[in-house]
């Protein structure tokens, strides 16, 4: 198999390893790199996952540094065509996403500085919390145009809303679809109008009520998590998201993802990064695209995009 070019992954946490060894397993790339500040644990990861390549039967090399917050060890990622943002401070049980911002938003800040100057052509795939707001800030420090700069939300947020559905009917996960825009937090929307199982309109099988229950949970599907772990937060099914992503761009594939993407005229809605359906290519986003949306879901797409609106417009001073 020909494997060609560089994804960096910042930050070796929980999040950010296991997107590495995902990247690694797709056996596409000719290397992954990852990256940390503790001195040694991502050298260390990077060493323990080469030894699983001949298990696993994969190629792809793995490499390892370590950087500080004065720019030092960066150099590890020069050349990357990708690179992956998990780097930050996790939820705590009872902490809402935008309890992150004020400590995350400078420690993104000084990575995507450092991404500009070691890998300028690269895209920028953002997985920090809280995500839209270090997604609109990653665009701003690294300078890079808004099409290479996306973050990882709504592929997440429908996987989940995905697996809720199929546990319901009892049904095959790949039978279900669904789909999710907006913010990654409060103002996320679910879309029931576009939810199918084996092609049939998810209202034609559940209650309206039971359907809302599933919305909700959805909403609230990380913070389940982070109440269970009491720990740290979710990483299997984020690092999954965000690897696909990843390899959507190296392959240039044209997939529709729903990701926080730039948005500029569509739905009405100019000027926000915003959780939507977007074409995914080497050069990010290729487009934007609209789907069809009740009054209701489309009058909640609008106020996610002035809840975040306010919010990514205070992260220029962070």
């Amino acid at each position: 198999m020909a494997r060609s070019g560089v994804v960096a992954v910042i930050g070796a946490g929980f999040y950010g390893s296991t997107t590495a060894l995902r990247l690694a397993e797709y056996n596409i790339f000719e290397k992954v790199v990852l990256t940390d500040i503790l001195e040694g644990k991502a050298e260390g990861l990077a060493l323990d996952m080469n030894q699983s390549r001949s298990i696993e039967g994969f190629e792809t090399r793995v490499v390892g540094g370590t950087t500080s917050a004065d720019g030092a060890g960066y150099e590890v990622i020069a050349g990357s065509d990708v690179v992956v943002i998990t780097a930050g401070l996790p939820r705590k049980p009872g902490m809402s996403r935008m309890d992150l911002i004020e400590v995350n938003a400078k420690i993104v800040r000084g990575v995507a500085e450092n991404i500009a100057k070691h890998a300028p052509n690269a895209v920028v795939i953002v997985v920090s919390n809280p995500l839209d707001e270090m997604t609109a800030l990653t665009a701003l420090a690294t300078g890079f145009p808004k099409h290479k700069v996306m973050g990882q939300a709504g592929m997440l947020d429908t996987a989940r809303f995905t697996n809720f559905v199929a546990e319901e009917l009892k049904v095959p996960v790949a039978s279900v679809q669904t789909l999710t825009l907006g913010s990654h937090g409060d103002t996320m929307v679910p879309v029931p109008s576009r939810c199918t199982v084996d092609g049939k309109p998810l209202a034609d099988l559940l209650p309206a009520a039971k359907i809302e229950e599933l919305v909700t949970r959805t909403r609230n599907g990380g913070a389940e998590i982070v109440g269970l772990l009491k720990t740290g937060s979710a990483y299997y099914a984020p690092s999954s998201a965000a690897a696909r992503m990843a390899k959507a761009v190296m392959e240039d594939s044209g997939a529709v993802m729903p990701v926080c993407a730039w948005v500029d005229g569509e739905y009405g809605i100019s000027g926000v990064y915003l959780g939507v359906e977007a074409k995914v290519g080497k050069n990010g986003i290729k487009e934007v695209v609209e789907t069809q949306l009740t009054d209701f879901e489309k009058s909640e797409l609008l106020a996610a995009a002035e809840a975040v609106r306010t919010k990514q417009a205070d992260v220029k001073s962070l």
